[in-house]
């Protein structure tokens, strides 16, 4: 909310940023107004979605002209936006999450290395790295082990309803882990070269991490903390252990900026390169 301002400057923006605070899960008639005042305001050009994504979805979905097929195969929507008179909804986590991914996994890693993937938690940010993972653009180059491990099942459960199929060449393990020595176990079971990953919130939203300090990571594997401000407790676990099992460890920060990059290029039908999202990240950290 506070670099809005200056990235609108940056790119010659004429526009403001006005947030509409919700309770989690609130009652489904909250979330239709602001979409009616969203869709008919002629001054509101769209939106960033962030904790509501799947409740304004379940919610609203009839109120959208148009959503994107990663919107309806997540049943989420992260940005809301508008082509002429149609209300638009797209799900943006599977390519933002992507392209922080991009950032720091070598090309053809997964064809020359073959590790596995471990996905601490079940929720939007998994899914959406599964989704991305799985494209048969990629070919051979895709993870041939993905696993996701919760702490409930009915995460889990919709996690395979929606995953389950998806690539042939990528086989999918939805493991119930109600503890982070659970997860542990989980993680020593992984090949060197793996890429391991916290979507549980853990760190950020609340205090602690999905691992315990006594865990072990595998050799010669990427770590990833898709948080980039709180305690971050995941990640300094995984420092630790950076030097003497070559771990490359990765925090938020670019998935931060190419989830709001995203949704402005969308919004605002402005075209962001490289370059651009070099800059705008240096204007949000300065």
């Amino acid at each position: 909310m506070k670099v809005f301002p200056k990235w609108a400057e940056e790119l010659g923006l004429d526009a403001c940023i006005k947030g509409f605070d919700f309770a989690p899960h609130s009652p489904a008639e909250a979330y239709r107004e602001v979409v009616n005042f969203i869709k008919n305001d002629p001054n509101s050009l769209g939106a960033l979605v962030t904790t509501h994504k799947i409740d304004l979805y379940n919610a609203c979905r009839d109120q959208f002209d148009y959503l994107d097929p990663y919107a309806q195969k997540l049943g989420e929507i992260s940005s809301i936006s508008k082509k002429g008179k149609a209300l638009c909804g797209h799900a943006k986590d599977p390519i933002s999450s992507g392209l922080a991914l991009e950032h720091f996994v070598p090309l053809h890693y997964w064809a020359d290395y073959d590790g596995d993937v471990l996905l601490l938690g079940a929720g939007g940010s998994s899914l959406a790295m599964s989704l991305y993972f799985s494209q048969d653009r990629f070919g051979s180059n895709v993870p041939k082990h993905i696993i996701l491990a919760n702490r409930s099942i009915p995460r889990l459960e919709a996690a395979r309803d929606i995953l389950d199929g998806l690539n042939p060449m990528v086989q999918f393990d939805f493991v119930h882990n109600p503890t982070p020595a659970d997860n542990d176990r989980t993680l020593a079971s992984l090949k060197p070269h793996s890429l391991i990953v916290n979507a549980t919130g853990l760190g950020k939203d609340g205090p602690g991490s999905p691992l315990t300090d006594a865990c072990r990571f595998p050799e010669d594997s990427l770590v990833w903390e898709i948080n980039y401000r709180g305690e971050l407790l995941f990640k300094k676990q995984a420092e630790k252990q950076a030097a003497s099992r070559r771990l490359h460890v990765e925090d938020g920060w670019i998935y931060f900026i190419h989830g709001w990059t995203q949704v402005i290029s969308e919004v605002f039908h402005l075209p962001i390169d490289t370059a651009l999202i070099n800059k705008l990240s240096d204007i949000a950290r300065s």
